[in-house]
């Protein structure tokens, strides 16, 4: 196996490679472009030659999208959650690849994705008669959108054919959001339930569900009303695991004095159930548990808080809870910053989006405040002078 590099023009090289011989006894080479210096020719070249050696080298030419997608989950398997990376599976598993699959990768182009994306509008649904929502279309075109921008890296593609492509629009939908009077008698409702310390974490600290069930008793100081959210507990077909919280570190967040009273209510009782289960309870150090001591799994919370809501003739999602935790806090007046802190925001601009529903009266707010107090000095000044 050998490969040659020529240079082609200033920060362009070619890597020509040789492959084994055709049936026919015929010479075979495939060419490469790249972009760089001399030492990244070099690399790509040592790099094509192990695939070679490897059995792992496909000809550009003849890769398929459905080859190229395998290589590109396997590549990011590392590199995302593996919830998303499920998620990502199946999106590729159950619309890209039976539609686009065979394409060749160098041949795919935007018209065909365009087609893709409105055939998956109208006859999507996997059950039934029907097409997808605009909203998981939209999901499925970030994937594919993301895949093959990571071909353009790596080369194999010149441009992002779905750069060129327009996808289905989404209406944001209005949130579903409890005022603090609601909030309150929902808190009354979920006493003495399971779901009770759950709810009030999501109610009063707005972290996300799999931070509130992997969220532990050393992550708590209750003497100072500090948490630090530093897990997610999640849950795939492969099971229950942890992983770092979304935005990848750490974050601090203050504690109401009613969930401090809540929670230490809460270790009280679990620390009954200790004593009732005795060596059958394993302990897990976990603040939302079953009640043996083992982990919850979000998603059979969720099927259950769906059951306890429609006893309670309730419409929110659990979820909600976190927008009505953001919501409370920015419509009194908490600077925007804060408040994206305490979700775990990357960025308070996407709390700002997300939530700009709340800005007006807010804005309404300062003007009246700043119109107040200048009124006050203004009036300070006239009575000077007179």
């Amino acid at each position: 196996m050998t490969g040659h590099i020529r240079k082609r023009g200033e920060r362009s090289w070619a890597i020509i490679i040789d492959l084994p011989r055709g049936p026919d006894g015929k010479r075979r080479r495939k060419w490469h472009t790249v972009k760089g210096n001399k030492k990244d020719a070099q690399r790509k070249r040592n790099e094509l030659l192990h695939q070679l050696e490897t059995g792992a080298y496909v000809e550009p030419a003849r890769m398929s999208v459905k080859d190229y997608l395998t290589k590109w989950l396997g590549s990011i398997e590392s590199k995302v959650g593996a919830k998303t990376l499920e998620r990502y599976q199946q999106l590729a598993d159950h619309h890209i690849i039976p539609c686009l699959g065979t394409i060749p990768l160098s041949r795919l182009q935007p018209l065909a994705i365009q087609e893709f994306y409105e055939d998956r509008l109208r006859n999507g649904r996997r059950k039934g008669a029907g097409g997808l929502s605009p909203q998981t279309v939209l999901h499925i075109h970030r994937v594919l959108r993301a895949a093959l921008a990571q071909a353009v890296r790596w080369q194999l593609l010149v441009r992002n054919p779905c750069d060129a492509v327009e996808p289905p629009r989404v209406e944001r939908k209005e949130m579903q959001t409890l005022d603090e009077a609601r909030t309150a008698w929902l808190f009354a409702a979920a006493q003495g339930t399971r779901f009770y310390v759950p709810i009030v974490l999501e109610a009063t600290l707005g972290i996300r569900r799999g931070e509130v069930f992997g969220l532990k008793w050393a992550d708590l100081h209750l003497e100072v009303a500090m948490a630090t959210i530093c897990r997610s507990l999640q849950q795939t077909r492969a099971g229950l695991t942890e992983k770092m919280p979304k935005n990848g570190r750490g974050r601090p967040v203050s504690l109401p004095q009613f969930t401090v009273e809540v929670l230490r209510d809460h270790s009280k009782a679990q620390s009954e159930l200790k004593a009732l289960f005795g060596k059958d309870y394993q302990e897990k150090d976990l603040v939302c548990s079953l009640p043996d001591g083992r982990p919850w799994p979000p998603d059979d919370f969720s099927s259950a808080f769906g059951r306890f809501r429609k006893k309670c003739g309730l419409t929110i999602r659990y979820h909600d809870l976190r927008h009505t935790h953001a919501t409370q806090l920015l419509g009194q007046g908490v600077n925007p910053k804060v408040v994206s802190e305490r979700l775990g925001h990357s960025s308070v601009q996407i709390t700002l989006d997300r939530y700009s529903h709340v800005m007006p009266n807010i804005q309404e707010e300062a003007a009246q405040k700043i119109d107040t107090a200048l009124r006050r000095e203004i009036e300070k000044q006239r009575n000077k002078v007179s």
